[in-house]
């Protein structure tokens, strides 16, 4: 299952039925689960740990050092979860010592072709990434994102659960759970109400998450205020309760 044209690191470990297609390179100190499809001409490079199911078209290149000038050698991970698809030209770095040493990525995510995943970024599981997509470092990506192409995101900024980014956003504040923006800066324009229908919430909780987006962004209050007046409400519609959490952590600020 491995080309002869492929080179792999003795070091590196491959589970059952890992394919690996012509020129590729797995370096040392990789871990490739169980039937994963490596196409050609892909970089792995190590520490990095790749789960079960993993597609990597070709020209990828995951694990390579982070693009940061502190970076001096130090050992740092990426690890990746179950049943990804990462497409042509991606590039995904390894983390850095001055965070927590680790790039990750959760379980079912779809990476299309040049995304970038820079230095510890963290992204959950059934996330889109479309085509040109960029993270810069220590950016966080919670579950069912879904980033438009050419959607680029400062360092440090959190996109919340099943937001929505429009074709060339420029993110430089934190996205808020549910919420989709658009633009250079980045604005909100209501909930992402399609995504959510298709992900099975219904009409009620709907309207509960648009008169949240109505409490925070269309009332005049403070973002404390907003946060108090949604927190007797996320005690009786759990889907708020992801909302108010994101809103009490400390970031960059929220898109206005």
């Amino acid at each position: 299952m491995i080309h002869s044209t492929a080179i792999v690191d003795p070091t590196a470990s491959l589970g059952e039925g890992v394919q690996v297609g012509p020129y590729s390179i797995i370096g040392p100190d990789v871990v490739i689960g169980d039937h994963c499809e490596i196409g050609p001409h892909v970089t792995l490079s190590g520490p990095t740990t790749i789960g079960r199911g993993n597609r990597i078209f070709q020209f990828a290149s995951v694990g390579a050092d982070p693009q940061d000038k502190k970076y001096a050698g130090e050992v740092t991970r990426l690890v990746i979860g179950d049943n990804n698809t990462i497409r042509e030209f991606v590039t995904i770095h390894r983390g850095t010592a001055q965070d927590n040493g680790i790039t990750r990525i959760g379980n079912d995510n779809w990476i299309m072709a040049y995304v970038h995943i820079a230095h510890d970024s963290l992204i959950g599981d059934r996330t889109v990434f479309a085509n040109g997509a960029s993270l810069a470092g220590h950016v966080s990506v919670d579950d069912d994102v879904i980033l438009g192409g050419f959607t680029l995101v400062h360092q440090f900024c959190r996109i919340g659960c099943h937001s929505f980014t429009s074709m060339g956003s420029c993110i430089k504040q934190d996205v808020p759970p549910y919420v989709t923006v658009a633009g250079n800066p980045a604005e909100p324009h209501g909930i992402n109400a399609e995504g959510l229908r298709r992900r099975g919430f219904g009409a009620e909780t709907l309207r509960t998450l648009r008169n949240a987006y109505k409490t925070i962004y269309k009332q005049g209050l403070r973002l404390d205020q907003a946060i108090e007046q949604l927190e007797p409400a996320s005690r009786q519609e759990a889907a708020l309760t992801p909302l108010v959490d994101f809103l009490r952590q400390d970031g960059r600020g929220i898109v206005r």
